[in-house]
């Protein structure tokens, strides 16, 4: 541990200073949007968010490679693809006759399957791998601004339209009734997943997102019923396990996306068991 801290404060070596940077300001928008996302039971749209996120990804890599659009970081071609994609899904699931399901493959598949092209015509070696289940410990700081700044949106979006989003989430038909526009804070709950589905590329990579979205949130659920508890509390838990998992990689060399989702979710396991154990004893 003294090892990592040494590693941590000194001043010649910032990788995991930035990865921990990274892992604590994303901790802000996973605890807000995956309470949302927890709560509205849409963890498989979250899913398709994030993969067709490689699109953009895979777009951005070629435009940088053959136009020398040196400025264009895959981050934004992630966010543009996110925000596509949310538009399309909100639009099915309003407005259109087909099953969001459907949509939600489709999705899912084109964003994979264009960004792989993308990224198979970009000249010289390009690994997916470090996007499909990402590597925070390659940060910059031009990446932990742009966390920063898609942060500061999440909270924005979500102090602005707070009361409508959670009638949109636990109650769709009530809110409707009572006269609020449902597809409208759909959409906006969409675009904020795909703002945070962004922020997670780099810290877990596309594959993962959705366990470090979900579960950090589900595990506050055990713990508190209000809202903004559980959003309070998903934060603090997605801080705590970005930050383990990072320690927990360095420590043991292993790679960091994979010990970060095993350690959240191990903790989701366990709580469930002692729930279960506890319950069963009651019984008998």
């Amino acid at each position: 541990m003294s090892g990592v801290l040494a590693v941590l404060f000194d001043p010649d070596i910032t990788l995991i200073r930035y990865a921990v940077l990274a892992g604590l300001l994303a901790g802000i928008s996973l605890g807000i949007v995956g309470s949302f996302t927890v709560a509205k039971r849409i963890t498989s749209v979250t899913g398709a968010l994030s993969h067709s996120v490689l699109g953009g990804i895979g777009f951005a890599l070629y435009a940088r490679s053959v136009f020398g659009f040196s400025w264009f970081h895959p981050l934004y071609g992630a966010l543009f693809a996110g925000i596509l994609s949310a538009l399309i899904l909100s639009w099915v699931s309003s407005y259109a006759k087909e099953r969001e399901d459907t949509a939600i493959s489709a999705v899912w598949a084109t964003g994979m399957a264009v960004g792989l092209l993308f990224i198979a015509r970009t000249p010289g070696y390009v690994d997916p791998m470090s996007y499909l289940f990402g590597d925070i410990l390659l940060i910059s700081k031009q990446d932990l601004y742009l966390i920063a700044l898609l942060d500061a949106l999440v909270l924005f979006l979500t102090v602005m339209f707070y009361p409508k989003l959670v009638a949109v989430c636990f109650d769709e038909e009530f809110a409707r009734a009572r006269g609020i526009p449902t597809e409208r804070y759909h959409l906006v709950l969409l675009l904020l997943s795909a703002l945070t589905v962004v922020l997670l590329v780099s810290i877990v990579g596309i594959v993962l997102v959705v366990a470090l979205l979900a579960l950090p949130a589900a595990l506050a659920a055990q713990f508190t019923r209000r809202m903004t508890h559980m959003m309070v509390v998903a934060s603090v838990f997605s801080m705590l396990f970005t930050s383990g998992g990072i320690v927990t990689s360095y420590v043991l060399d292993l790679p960091t996306g994979p010990c970060i989702i095993l350690l959240v979710a191990g903790c989701y396991y366990l709580v469930l068991a002692t729930q279960y154990l506890s319950i069963s004893r009651k019984k008998y």
